[in-house]
């Protein structure tokens, strides 16, 4: 029996054929890792400046770029820094670019780095929520899109129920977006994050 033809739609045809399409993509990809590149250096700056009120081993852990072709479905690229992944404890700050989706910065804490910032990042509720943070909700912490399964705006909460989502949690992730749109000022939107979630931090 012979098999089945696999056809392509007229506008998978169109893509096929289009070289164009793919050295776009490459280009913007490139343009990206170096946004990503130029940020990590500001995020170093930035961290340094708190040596002594920040855990050394927070401050010298090295930047990682990372890349994939399927978040969703979707390209991406992360830049970690700092990053601390172990067994027992996270202490992380991930800004991510998600392909048709959005830029974002994201918090990671857990274990002892989350037992030792849970009172600020309480006391940090309404500073956090005047600038539009999400807290995530779900049990699963290696998820990164905004569907409500995720992440809920602050704006939702009161700070008691937040600071009982922090307190109860085994870890506890904040994130804010910037739409793809916002290009022209999504490094300098990025880098205000950040700089709010270090002095909060090192506060």
């Amino acid at each position: 029996m012979n098999p089945a033809k696999i056809r392509l739609s007229q506008k998978e045809m169109e893509l096929v054929t289009n070289a164009d399409l793919i050295l776009t993509k490459n280009a913007i990809l490139q343009k990206i890792k170096q946004l990503l590149a130029d940020l990590q250096v500001q995020q170093q700056q930035c961290l340094q400046s708190y040596s002594g009120r920040i855990p050394d081993e927070i401050i010298q852990s090295s930047p990682k770029i990372s890349k994939g072709e399927n978040y969703n479905g979707l390209p991406y690229l992360m830049l970690d820094y700092p990053r601390v992944f172990n067994s027992s404890a996270i202490y992380a700050i991930r800004t991510m670019f998600w392909w048709g989706n959005f830029f974002s910065i994201t918090l990671h804490l857990s274990g002892q780095y989350k037992k030792n910032n849970e009172e600020k990042l309480v006391t940090s509720f309404q500073s956090l929520l005047e600038k539009g943070f999400y807290y995530c909700m779900n049990d699963d912490e290696w998820e990164h899109h905004f569907e409500i399964t995720n992440y809920a705006p602050l704006a939702s909460i009161n700070k008691n129920d937040f600071a009982e989502a922090i307190r109860k949690k085994s870890f506890v992730k904040l994130a804010n977006k910037i739409s793809l749109k916002q290009w022209d000022t999504a490094e300098e939107t990025v880098l205000t994050f950040f700089k709010q979630i270090t002095k909060m931090l090192a506060d």
